[in-house]
């Protein structure tokens, strides 16, 4: 701690103090008055006001002692000196050529006190005063910083926060208004594909380390008149100022898309990321923060319903699109209570004899007013909304119980339930199913769980770790849509797997397509060496199916052997 006058000597840390005198003996003088009082200085003279503007520039001092009457300098002089150099340093005069008259106006322009030359035992006690006076000060400085930090910027990146960047905005707004001008600038919301995944599959932890990375990756990026901000969860905010050309905004955010190609490290793990980028433009798309932040949000979901990794410019016709799926959302949070879903079911049948063994349970909605929904109108509404959850676990309550009644009738069908990509990166997917069976009774070899092969692929050793817990579990899983958009027959060997399903994409053609042809026995012969069995999707015609079974296609679903039905419907 700095010395005071009431401190024991053991403790004291000399007291930095700039010394303006022009004598070097009346500065020696009175450092060891000083010392012999117990207060130790740390000392240094100067005389004049470049000299004492270079001493403030790269010291800290904790007081300034100044005499009065020197050639061509004073202590009024050097309090402009100090005053200039923004520092906040106690400054008392200690002269004996100063009246009472010139000491008093020297206070009111900002001088703590003044002290006669001599009279040290009274300037030890003032000395003392003015450094907790300092300190008390420092003090409070600090705790104003921190509630601004606190206020202003976000606690895990450092970056400025949802509050700050909305002030930002509209200060830049308002002042161009004040000088008669039209706002420019440009908003952009940057919103991190499938997050969520990140958490759920390596922690809390690993996750904000990321955010972190992403922050900095961009602070490093985006020009320095440009704010960035973190606006919450996994998403970040840039606001372009002045900016009024589409092409430009656009140059940064491909720039922002582009910038996630790199991989993201943590703990010598390579991570990947992508990004979703919507923009909205001043004054166009709103002009006011909140709008524009609405508009830009509106532009990303687009983005992300076209599979992310892209950037869109904000159109009015999003907003009819964006209020039309809001009232779906509602509606879809009561679906579940007010009992406006449905199962149907699809026969899987063998390609020897066309007996069936097993269905595929499709979800529906009967909504109150739109009538009969399929799942692609609402299943990714659920996935963004986190309505998934909910859904998924009253499908495969809802089918599992469905395929213990067929069991109790004596009939051996496996039924098959869809994990979306949301789904099947959440821990508590193995809680759903785990729940699904206890509660139907189903033995869990007659529950195949599909999963796309996207699914799987986004992230496989992610992947391995749920499959692996789902196989402990008893049940069965299946690669849905197989063969589209990804290589990975490569990965398929670390995948526990027990079924392929071949995506209707290349069963589409087989009659005419012999391209299609070599990829579907490619598919069957790599599934037969390692040991899974191959369903083919989308079967509309006996050609079709000759061609399948002649290729060593176990099983086939599809409208030519029969279309979804209510359980009640099936012929078994």
């Amino acid at each position: 701690m700095r010395a005071t006058a009431c401190d024991d000597e053991q403790d004291m840390v000399p007291v930095r103090a700039l010394i303006v005198d022009d004598s070097e003996d009346d500065a020696y003088l009175l450092r060891a008055e000083l010392a012999r009082r117990g207060l130790p200085m740390y000392c240094r003279r100067v005389d004049s006001a470049l000299d004492m503007a270079a001493a403030l520039a790269s010291d800290d001092w904790d007081i300034v002692l100044s005499d009065h009457d020197m050639p061509g300098f004073d202590a009024l002089a050097a309090l402009e000196v100090l005053k200039r150099s923004g520092r906040d340093v106690p400054f008392i005069i200690h002269s004996g050529r100063i009246s009472d008259r010139q000491a008093v106006s020297a206070m009111y322009d900002g001088v703590d006190d003044f002290i006669a030359k001599g009279d040290y035992e009274r300037l030890v006690p003032v000395i003392g005063r003015e450094l907790r006076g300092a300190l008390a000060r420092r003090a409070v400085r600090q705790a104003d910083s921190r509630i601004e930090q606190l206020a202003f910027f976000d606690g895990l990146s450092a970056l400025p926060n949802h509050q700050s960047f909305c002030a930002r905005v509209e200060a830049a707004i308002a002042h161009a208004r004040e000088r008669g001008r039209t706002p420019a600038g440009v908003v952009m919301v940057v919103d991190l594909d499938r997050f969520l995944r990140i958490n759920a599959s390596f922690g809390y932890d690993t996750g904000n380390a990321l955010l972190r990375q992403v922050g900095e990756r961009l602070r490093a990026g985006l020009a320095v008149e440009v704010m960035l901000a973190r606006l919450g969860g996994d998403k970040f905010g840039v606001f372009l100022p002045a900016v009024v050309e589409r092409g430009e905004a656009e140059l940064v955010a491909r720039w922002i898309v582009h910038s996630f190609e790199r991989p993201f490290l943590k703990q010598h793990i390579e991570l990947f990321l992508t990004a979703s980028v919507g923009i909205a433009m001043l004054p166009g798309d709103g002009r006011a923060v909140h709008e524009l932040l609405m508009n830009a949000e509106t532009a990303t979901g687009q983005v992300k319903r076209s599979g992310g990794n892209g950037l869109r410019f904000f159109e009015r016709t999003m907003n009819a699109a964006s209020a039309e799926r809001l009232a779906l959302e509602a509606d879809l949070r009561h679906a579940v209570e007010r009992s406006e879903l449905f199962l149907e079911y699809q026969p899987v049948v063998a390609a020897a004899g066309a007996d069936i063994r097993g269905v595929e349970a499709l979800v529906r909605w009967r909504h109150p007013h739109l009538g009969r929904l399929s799942p692609d109108r609402f299943i990714p509404l659920a996935d963004e909304s986190g309505l998934i959850g909910e859904v998924g676990a009253w499908v495969l309550g809802e089918a599992a119980r469905q395929g213990r009644l067929w069991a109790d009738q004596g009939l051996d069908l496996r039924v098959s339930v869809n994990v979306s990509a949301v789904q099947f990166s959440q821990p508590r997917l193995l809680e759903t199913v785990s729940r699904a069976l206890h509660d139907s009774g189903l033995a869990p070899a007659q529950l195949v769980l599909e999963i796309t092969e996207s699914s799987l692929m986004n992230d496989v050793e992610s992947a391995v770790g749920m499959l692996r817990a789902l196989k402990n579990m008893g049940v069965r899983v299946a690669v849905d849509d197989f063969g589209t958009g990804y290589s990975s027959l490569s990965y398929l060997k670390r995948l526990p797997i027990d079924i392929i399903k071949i995506d209707k994409s290349f069963v589409r053609d087989l009659g005419g397509d012999s391209r299609d042809v070599a990829i579907v026995r490619a598919i069957i012969a790599l599934a037969g060496s390692l040991g899974m069995s191959t369903v083919a999707e989308g079967v509309e015609s006996a050609a079709q199916a000759d061609v399948l079974r002649a290729a060593g296609c176990d099983f086939f679903q599809g409208f030519h052997f029969s279309r979804p039905c209510a359980a009640e419907a099936l012929v078994l």
